[in-house]
């Protein structure tokens, strides 16, 4: 898909990352647009899938209060075999449990990062044993445990560089 980008998209992602619960009113008057421009550039935002999908944020400290604080950890896992295939395999298997948050693979140190977060720490345990454990591939495991949580945002900085988008851009 050829696609074009300016700041004025830029600046529609950014607000949309602010608060994307908006309305396309409030939207357009904070984007310096009108309604219908508005609405069609985000349409096109998200049909381009840089916006790949809306989602409410939960405050953690009011959850925890009705539920429970829970653990919040940062794993790092070190697999035996070291190919593409072992990789994405580990992948496959952590892209469906619920308990795992983010999964980063990295370099160099371990192959994976992991953030999960838990209930508790027979629940971390048992979902220890089941993704880590029982995965032969599995040669090393080194989990921290958050005590606080000082930031979290999950927005990626979105900003226009003339240079980057020399004579790319759309009026639409």
């Amino acid at each position: 898909m050829n696609f074009e980008i300016n700041e004025t998209d830029l600046r529609l992602l950014r607000l949309l990352q602010k608060d994307s619960s908006v309305s396309n009113l409030a939207l357009a008057e904070l984007a310096f647009l009108s309604p219908a421009t508005c609405l069609r550039r985000v349409k096109r935002l998200r049909e381009s899938g840089l916006i790949a999908r809306e989602v409410a944020l939960l405050d953690n400290d009011r959850v925890a209060t009705l539920l429970g604080h829970g653990l919040t950890a940062i794993t790092e896992i070190t697999l035996d075999r070291q190919n593409s295939e072992s990789h994405d395999r580990f992948e496959e298997r952590v892209r469906d449990e619920p308990a795992v948050q983010q999964c980063y693979r990295v370099s160099p140190g371990p192959d994976f990062v992991l953030v999960l977060f838990v209930a508790d720490m027979p629940t971390y345990l048992a979902l220890a044993q089941r993704i880590f454990s029982s995965d032969a591939n599995v040669r090393n495991v080194k989990t921290y445990f958050s005590t606080r949580r000082a930031k979290f945002d999950p927005s990626i900085p979105v900003e226009f560089k003339a240079s980057v988008f020399s004579g790319v851009g759309s009026s639409r």
